[in-house]
């Protein structure tokens, strides 16, 4: 059977008006693209956005990709196809001149006038949505096997990513240890460009069993130092190496508001992969798992 939403099997981890919340967004996203529609035949696909290119190669289709965004690093295979761009400056000369069948991407891919260029020249685009959590993952799965008409290979993935995920999140949802964590994308200007609510940081940090330190608003902003003392976290959470837009260790302790926090004063800093953290794609489960560990490892030193 051929569904683009699975029922909620992963409900005991989300508050009823969240699932509620959730399948509205998603049915007003999806409902009016090509999520429903099937291209069997596409060998020639482009895959923007990481937890897409993934996904393509967890299907075992990836001999059908052509090029591939920026983002998408993993696997390592994944960077020997042609690179189009960032998925959000993608470049439409790139795109066509691999002469491309179908384009896969995640919702935020643009600018709108490659966009508009792309639809004109005709080119089937399917937008794969989902949340930031483990339903999302399973939709994003479900909506890319559909779009390649692989349907069985999909339904056999999402089975094996949904045990995988049940048992990470309920593991992590298990310990005792429930730190306020704050997530720290950039520091522009020596401020503190941090996640808050619906975000894929704020996501990964409840799939982990933490608190999401910021609770005041959604999306992404930079916080006045008061805010930064009453947001009060136990831990830095951060992206590794040139994901993390320059910021460093030593740029973080050096802030006069975050070492008054719990987290300064024990200089509490997790470092990991952004695409792998963030990605909500086949490898969430794993990436829940390490960040658990980290937690845990945290507060096994400072005890």
């Amino acid at each position: 059977m051929t569904y683009l939403f699975r029922p909620l099997r992963l409900g005991k981890f989300l508050h009823s008006s969240t699932q509620i919340c959730l399948l509205a967004t998603l049915i007003c996203v999806a409902l009016p693209v090509h999520a429903q529609e099937r291209y069997p035949d596409a060998n020639r696909v482009v895959s923007v956005g990481s937890a897409v290119t993934e996904i393509v190669y967890a299907l075992g289709e990836e001999d059908r990709l052509v090029a591939r965004d920026t983002t998408s690093s993993f696997p390592a295979a994944a960077k020997e196809l042609p690179d189009v761009g960032y998925m959000r400056r993608l470049s439409p000369e790139g795109i066509l001149s691999v002469n491309p069948d179908l384009i896969l991407t995640e919702p935020g891919s643009g600018p709108a006038e490659t966009i508009e260029l792309l639809g004109e020249a005709q080119i089937p685009f399917v937008p794969v949505p989902g949340g930031y959590d483990a339903e999302g993952i399973l939709t994003r799965v479900t909506t890319v096997a559909q779009a390649l008409g692989v349907e069985e290979k999909g339904a056999a993935l999402v089975a094996q990513l949904e045990a995988e995920l049940e048992q990470a999140i309920q593991a992590a949802s298990n310990a005792d240890y429930k730190p306020r964590v704050l997530f720290v994308l950039s520091m522009p200007g020596g401020r503190l460009n941090v996640a808050g609510l619906n975000t894929r940081a704020d996501g990964i940090i409840k799939m982990a069993g933490a608190v999401n330190a910021v609770q005041e608003f959604t999306e992404y902003r930079t916080l006045t130092d008061e805010a930064i003392v009453t947001s009060a976290p136990d831990v830095v959470l951060m992206m590794s190496h040139s994901a993390n837009h320059g910021a460093t260790s030593e740029d973080l302790w050096a802030h006069p508001a975050l070492s008054l926090t719990p987290a300064g004063k024990n200089k509490a800093l997790i470092a990991m992969s952004g695409s792998y953290l963030l990605g909500f794609g086949p490898r969430t489960a794993n990436a829940v798992a390490d960040l658990r560990k980290n937690l845990d490892d945290l507060q096994a030193g400072e005890s």
